[in-house]
């Protein structure tokens, strides 16, 4: 089960040497707040080009790669601490740097000065671009390929192409790729699978199926918060393509899910109606690598890769792993808390203060749907950096009438005034609007102590605001943000 590569480049001589440099300049770029947390992974990427091929072929499980437009960080969270919550050594990359430089950076926290990772597994968080350079290097065991939406077209371009460099990911993943089946586009990547590798799927009940919408039907707004949704009967027809974990039905922190056949509900401690089903994902692709440990040597080939020091103890964890139940597999998807930024809560002043990342149409639309504005303060930050896209025309596709209400405390960032015309033409009234982020950030969190606040923020706007609060709050090290 181990890596193999696409990537023929030769291993230079001076090899050997590579970690000690990335922890150099790891070490350099922090003493000097320079450079960025994947810088390191920048300079290790020119240097030794076969370093994040050789470090990941060491792992005997190999690679689970997660990528789509929406739900990589929170779902690659997930997979990663059922694993380990079941037993497992995982390696991540925990900061949602999803670049292959963001890697190779992670890697370079967790390798040996002789460029050893004692690990059993890899769960990658990968940019739908760079994923294809990923897979050019090293071919993933498993593939997560989560959805389309339309996102950053000034990179992607429309959601057919992001599709196709989806597909790539499919033709290069070794044993199984785990594919929404309410997603057309992405369903159809199990067309481009190699022969020996299967396809598996996660899916919706019919009766959920309009509250979670794809690209193509998003002519009606979600109304989901605060309200349960029925489940569907087991009995109802069976669909065409039969999903592996089928959530059937969600709840404040509860979803209920059909797997082999069988219902079974499960608490969550992750915010959000959306991260319900970024659940059934995660748990569809901790099947799928369960599936493979039962098959007869699959574990015995797998450590003969290994050392001998290390093979009876990767041996014991795997064969726990395989061995853990369904109702083992929700008790570790239960303990899964929020990713940096992704319904964070953060207290303030007394105030519980939510981060809500939003970069595409249907992921601000799941959001306000599913943290009502009702007896809460709100904000909305728009950046248009690089990493957030540079056209922001997505906004107009946002239906932003149930802040009218309440309307919007604060609106910030360098697009803060567009965000404040888009909130006139659907009537919601805006009280400041004050594009140096930190001095809006801190009026904000000032007013009303001890009021729940909902900040909004597209990708380098939550870094900032991140940022800003580790100052005057205790946030978590995510290794971002501060």
């Amino acid at each position: 089960m181990t890596n193999t590569a696409t990537d023929t480049t030769r291993r230079p001589w001076y090899a050997f040497a590579t970690p000690l440099l990335g922890k150099s300049v790891r070490w350099a770029s922090r003493v000097t707040h320079h450079g960025g947390s994947a810088f390191p992974g920048k300079v290790v990427e020119r240097v030794d080009p076969t370093f994040l091929h050789r470090t990941l072929a060491q792992l005997p499980l190999g690679v689970i790669l997660v990528s789509g437009t929406n739900g990589k960080t929170t779902t690659t969270r997930m997979v990663a601490m059922m694993l380990e919550s079941l037993g497992l050594r995982v390696f991540t990359n925990p900061t949602g740097s999803n670049f292959t430089r963001g890697v190779v950076s992670a890697l370079l926290n967790e390798v040996t000065m002789s460029g050893h990772i004692d690990a059993d597994i890899a769960v990658l968080e990968l940019d739908e671009a760079y994923a294809v350079q990923f897979v050019a290097q090293v071919k993933p065991q498993y593939a997560l390929l989560l959805n389309v939406m339309r996102d950053q077209l000034d990179r992607f371009g429309e959601i057919d192409n992001t599709a196709r460099l989806l597909g790539r990911v499919a033709a290069t993943t070794t044993r199984a790729v785990v594919l929404n089946r309410e997603d057309p586009r992405i369903a159809a990547l199990a067309a481009l699978t190699p022969v020996d590798t299967r396809a598996a799927y996660f899916g919706l009940s019919r009766a959920l199926r309009r509250y979670f919408p794809t690209d193509d039907d998003m002519a009606t707004t979600v109304a989901l918060a605060g309200a349960a949704v029925p489940s569907e009967p087991l009995t109802a027809a069976a669909p065409v393509t039969p999903a592996d974990v089928m959530l059937t039905a969600v709840g404040d922190h509860r979803a209920q899910m059909v797997i082999d056949g069988q219902e079974y509900e499960s608490e969550v401690k992750l915010e959000g109606v959306y991260n319900l089903y970024n659940a059934a994902a995660a748990l569809a692709v901790v099947r799928a690598v369960q599936q493979d440990l039962r098959v007869p040597d699959t574990i015995g080939n797998a450590a003969a890769t290994l050392p001998q020091a290390r093979r009876d103890g990767f041996v014991m964890r795997a064969q726990h792993f395989a061995g853990a139940d369904t109702a083992h597999l929700l008790d570790a998807l239960a303990q899964v808390t929020p990713a940096f930024g992704r319904g964070e809560v953060i207290d303030v002043h007394g105030s519980p203060t939510e981060l809500l990342l939003v970069k595409n149409p249907m992921g601000f639309r799941l959001a306000l749907a599913s943290f009502p504005p009702d007896d809460a303060d709100t904000m909305i930050c728009i950046n248009d950096e690089y990493a957030d896209g540079r056209d922001m025309s997505w906004l107009w596709d946002v239906d932003f009438t149930s802040l009218k209400a309440g309307g919007v405390d604060t609106v910030s960032g360098v697009r803060a005034w567009d965000m404040a015309l888009r909130l006139a033409y659907d009537d919601v009234a805006v009280g400041d609007v004050d594009t140096d982020l930190e001095r809006a950030v801190d009026a904000f969190v000032a007013r009303n102590p001890g009021r729940r606040k909902h900040i909004y923020c597209t990708y380098t706007a939550m870094l900032a605001v991140r940022a800003y609060l580790a100052k005057i709050a205790d946030v978590a090290d995510a290794g971002v943000g501060k």
